[in-house]
């Protein structure tokens, strides 16, 4: 595929990057209300985090941006309040508006307790976070088959556990330790599909999406139904080479889910940045070398590791 030279890369307005915000800015902003929410609701102040950070790319996305919506949630039957229409599964889809952030913040609160489908969260441990991501995936909150997985990688990474300790009166603010972004363990867990907060090159795509950057490998976030096929055609990349950058063996069965990471150029032959790995469950060779963009042959080689070999939980994989 072309590449995009660098003058173009920094002729990018401004605008683009200049007010987006970090992932641990929008956690020290919002916070307090998920304490809130927790003590008046009973949902993890961590949970609610995650979800926020996840749904709403760290308050970047232009649902959160224009209609304050940072949770996804859509109209749904009895809904009277403001609208806004923007495609999401299906063509111009009808999510809540709100007049501020914290309005979205309550109404999450508000729409996990008032739907029976949710209620057995409620029967769980306060603080079994993973409980509570498994069981948000379980209900029907979202579509991608690792939502629960992504939940847990953020409070994970950013230590949300902190904030339901705050909540229950078990730990003070000012014990809260910061997130140290130089960390090995803090690379470990920094990518994971949909992830978008991760910032953007640029928008370049054809149809105006994001392009952006793992390891150095550029890629973009697919859209539920798209698939091998559609992707290579759409991004003019030759079928074979498309099918090479994303280990795809048997592309005539995949089916892409809204935000799964597509890669638009071949993976690394190394991690620059995370040193090693440590395998979570349910996860494949594949699903790590497309965390880290490298190159799942090359995985094998650097761990002693013989093609067709399997992976699995608690082992740890050498990244470079």
């Amino acid at each position: 595929m072309k590449k995009f030279p660098l003058l173009l890369l920094l002729l990018i307005p401004l605008t683009l990057t200049a007010q987006r915000i970090t992932p641990e800015e929008y956690i020290q902003t919002y916070k307090d209300i998920a304490i809130r929410e927790m003590k008046a609701h009973k949902i993890p102040a961590s949970i609610t985090l995650a979800q926020g950070l996840l749904e709403s790319g760290a308050g970047n996305s232009a649902l959160a941006r224009e209609a304050k919506n940072h949770f996804g949630i859509k109209c749904h039957k009895g809904w009277e309040g403001d609208t806004y229409y923007m495609d999401d599964d299906e063509k111009n889809e009808c999510f809540r508006k709100y007049d501020d952030v914290e309005k979205s913040f309550r109404d999450h609160s508000e729409f996990l307790c008032g739907r029976s489908r949710y209620a057995a969260l409620f029967d769980l441990d306060i603080t079994d976070y993973e409980g509570w991501a498994k069981g948000l995936k379980a209900a029907g909150y979202a579509t991608n088959p690792k939502y629960a997985q992504l939940l847990i990688d953020r409070i994970k990474l950013y230590d949300l556990t902190q904030y339901d300790q705050i909540a229950l009166g078990l730990l003070a603010e000012s014990d809260v330790e910061p997130i140290d972004p130089e960390a090995d363990e803090y690379f470990e867990l920094a990518f994971s599909p949909k992830d978008k907060s991760i910032f953007p090159l640029a928008d370049m795509t054809p149809e105006g999406r994001f392009i952006y950057e793992n390891n150095g490998v550029r890629f973009v976030y697919a859209k539920e139904g798209e698939t091998p096929e559609s992707m290579a055609k759409t991004f003019g990349i030759k079928f074979k080479r498309f099918c090479e950058y994303n280990c795809l063996k048997h592309p005539e069965e995949v089916v892409f889910h809204s935000g799964d990471v597509v890669y638009l150029e071949k993976l690394r032959n190394k991690n620059w940045k995370a040193k090693k790995y440590t395998v979570q469950e349910g996860e494949t060779l594949r699903d790590v070398a497309l965390r880290f963009a490298v190159k799942p042959e090359k995985i094998l080689r650097k761990n002693g590791l013989k093609e067709g070999t399997r992976i699995s939980k608690g082992q740890v994989l050498w990244l470079r």
